[in-house]
């Protein structure tokens, strides 16, 4: 009985790990919007964005509501106000991965990949514009009335979304290629499709400017190696 349990865990990773694909794939030049296939780019690249004298990696496999965003978003404006250091001084990096319930990999992804695999259902988030499911990336881009991002009762932020730390405050995100391929077979298991064709799916519709890496355990090292601190979400 333990055999066959093992051996069936063996498949499962096998074929998880032997899917996915040991490339970091910029998503920079792609529109958020465009369904046109990722260019391939030299491993680690995203480590070139990190120049500034702070450098710090905020590491949160689950999306806490947004509470990873609202710490980074923290963590550059006090140094801004309390340092005087100019946010070019400050460089930033979100971890989206993990698959299930309370995971963060969905920050990465488009409105039209949240509408079309459910992925508020998937993770028990509701629109507070609509009382349903979220139908759209809601730590992506915030709305008038949106509760996320937040930590605990406190919040919104709406400085504190994806596309405002990248565009105002030059954080870099990172999404793992490992956790992009478990992710689609749990979609599959769901009745949403093959797997291969899920998973090109998700790499097709990738919001702008964040990298795909290999493996979030390998660009955690990679940080450190590099000098970069940690902060575990």
């Amino acid at each position: 009985m333990n055999s066959k349990k093992n051996k069936s865990r063996r498949v499962f990773l096998g074929k998880m790990l032997g899917v996915a694909t040991a490339a970091t794939l910029p998503v920079a030049k792609m529109s958020a919007a465009s369904a046109a296939p990722v260019e391939m780019d030299s491993q680690d690249s995203w480590l070139k964005e990190i120049t500034g004298e702070h450098k710090c990696l905020f590491d949160f496999p689950a999306h806490k509501n947004g509470a990873g965003l609202v710490h980074i978003y923290n963590y550059i404006t006090t140094y801004q106000a309390a340092y005087g250091a100019d946010v070019a001084d400050i460089s930033t990096i979100g971890t989206l991965y993990s698959v299930g319930e309370n995971s963060s990999i969905a920050m990465a992804f488009t409105d039209d990949i949240w509408a079309k695999y459910k992925l508020g259902e998937y993770l028990s988030l509701n629109d507070p514009q609509t009382g349903k499911p979220a139908v759209r990336n809601l730590f992506y881009k915030t709305m008038d009335g949106d509760a996320l991002p937040r930590v605990g009762n406190i919040g919104p932020f709406p400085d504190a979304s994806v596309s405002a730390l990248q565009a105002k405050m030059g954080t870099t995100f990172l999404l793992c290629n490992n956790a992009v391929t478990a992710l689609s077979m749990d979609l599959s298991m769901k009745g949403h499709g093959e797997t291969e064709a899920i998973i090109a799916d998700l790499k097709n519709h990738v919001h702008e400017g964040i990298y795909l890496v290999p493996a979030m355990v390998i660009a955690i090292e990679k940080a450190q190696v590099a000098g970069i601190s940690y902060n575990k979400q």
